[in-house]
């Protein structure tokens, strides 16, 4: 099973953030990146005959970035372009098939009360099961 840290060890690698989280923002600290899971509804992936071979992890990202708004959109920029373009993708020795952002950009949801920028990042990850 995939799991929100394994997704927030994956998106390490890019070193966006300075700091990251699972489930919880610490907003006292700037340029920082949380990974929640996103709501999904319906029925478990089904395919004809029986379980399919694959699940979905639905993903949420909140980017904390700065009170700088050039810089805040750069970081939501770099950090969209780099997870629309990731290829041949392993997260804890779990392939992932196919990552499908739900969102044409990052989307801008303003700032915290310490005028720090936030925006949010959503995709679903389609990775093998077992």
């Amino acid at each position: 099973m995939l799991t929100l840290a394994n997704v927030r060890d994956w998106l390490k690698k890019y070193n966006i953030a300075k700091h990251y989280f699972v489930g919880k923002l610490d907003t006292s600290k700037e340029n920082a990146l949380c990974v929640y899971n996103r709501k999904r509804s319906g029925a478990p992936v089904m395919a004809l005959g029986g379980l399919s071979s694959y699940n979905i992890k639905a993903i949420s990202l909140l980017l904390h970035c700065s009170k700088n708004a050039v810089q805040a959109e750069q970081m939501a920029i770099t950090l969209f372009e780099k997870i629309s373009s990731e290829e041949k993708l392993i997260i804890n020795n779990i392939p992932i098939y196919y990552i499908a952002l739900q969102v044409p950009e990052p989307v801008a949801i303003g700032t915290d009360e310490n005028g720090v920028y936030e925006y949010v990042i959503e995709f679903d990850l389609y990775y093998k099961k077992g």
